[in-house]
């Protein structure tokens, strides 16, 4: 079922401090520290990107699931929180779907992963990320619950990013001057306690 997703990120600089905040908000952790793969599908001359358009398959927790997103009909909007039309279904076997993408002429286009931490206050979420590139909270929920929580987490709007992970991992390969093509902790680096 599609469903407008709205959302912002933001940089974590201290995983434990966030944790804290997320607590004194009302926020109870819903799925503990879970390693999470991602592979984005596109045709080879990424036709999909250039409709900003995405097609993935994430396997997390033990669980698959098939994603799309796009912008919504009337555009990404004005305003300073991410708007995008998310179309999602569980599927039994990742690996069976793509080899139906591949001979469908679809081409694994971009890999990222994560170590990732769900939280709610029952009105939206906000999920913690652990990535190769740095670490990132997700507030996902309506604009005004979105605003006032950052508010709550001292998270100012300008510290809000509106990027996905494929855009920002483009941005740390350009400050970084790194050859590596996708967003993974053995191209990149190794967490500690993995």
């Amino acid at each position: 079922m599609a469903s407008v997703e709205t959302e912002i990120k933001f940089a974590v600089d201290d995983l434990a401090v966030l944790a804290t905040r997320l607590q004194a908000a009302g926020f109870q952790l819903q799925t503990p520290r879970t390693f999470e793969s991602n592979v984005l599908y596109d045709t080879p001359d990424r036709r999909l990107r250039q409709r900003t358009e995405i097609v993935r398959i994430r396997e997390y927790g033990g669980k698959w699931t098939l994603t799309h997103k796009r912008l919504p009909d009337d555009g990404p909007g004005e305003d300073r929180h991410k708007h995008r039309i998310e179309t999602e279904t569980r599927i039994e076997d990742g690996t069976a779907l793509a080899e139906v993408f591949r001979s469908l002429g679809l081409v694994p286009a971009f890999r990222y992963e994560k170590w990732r931490s769900e939280w709610s206050d029952g009105k939206g979420h906000c999920v913690v990320d652990e990535t190769p590139i740095g670490n990132f909270a997700e507030l996902e929920g309506d604009p005004d619950w979105i605003d006032d929580v950052a508010a709550h987490l001292a998270v100012p709007r300008s510290r809000y990013m509106t990027l996905s992970y494929g855009r920002l991992f483009d941005q740390w390969r350009a400050d970084h001057n790194s050859p590596a093509e996708h967003m993974t902790f053995d191209a990149l680096r190794e967490p500690a306690n993995r």
